[in-house]
């Protein structure tokens, strides 16, 4: 893929967050990193292989070259040492929608339905193959950016 067509398709995966940060979901946020704690959910983010570009890139803008070994069962992008998200800015679709009792439950699907496909279109134009666990998809977007 062209670079030109790379940042185009992410540029669409951010527009994707900032359709869905401007729309009036009530939310709540905590910030108590509950759902990044997987083993504490039973639920683990699923990420399109335009989402995990886009948390890869913001990753490696951290300064980071390497996603850390978690056998704790939490994010790979959550600091142990503070509790808060790396990627905040570049977190994904997932975590925007909180799944999170906490933060309101999930998102109404029909209420982002339309953009759940827009990130599916950019997942097919890519040469993904549909959403992947969190940590198997930024490890494969980890290798593609090097």
């Amino acid at each position: 893929m062209r670079r030109e067509d790379l940042q185009q398709a992410l540029g669409e995966i951010r527009a994707v967050y900032t359709e869905l940060a401007n729309r009036p979901l009530d939310r709540a946020c905590q910030a108590s990193t509950g759902c990044c704690r997987f083993q504490l959910t039973g639920l683990t983010p699923h990420l399109t292989k335009g989402e995990a570009l886009v948390a890869a890139k913001g990753f490696r803008a951290t300064g980071r070259k390497e996603l850390p070994e978690s056998d704790d069962g939490a994010c790979p992008l959550l600091k142990r040492e503070t509790g808060r998200c790396l990627i905040y800015a570049d977190r994904p679709f997932g975590c925007r929608t909180h799944f999170c009792d906490a933060a309101g439950g999930p998102y109404p699907r029909k209420q982002v339905l339309d953009l759940i496909r827009r990130l599916e279109e950019v997942d097919r134009r890519l040469g993904g193959d549909g959403p992947r666990k969190i940590e198997a998809a930024l490890a494969a977007a980890m290798e593609e950016i090097h």
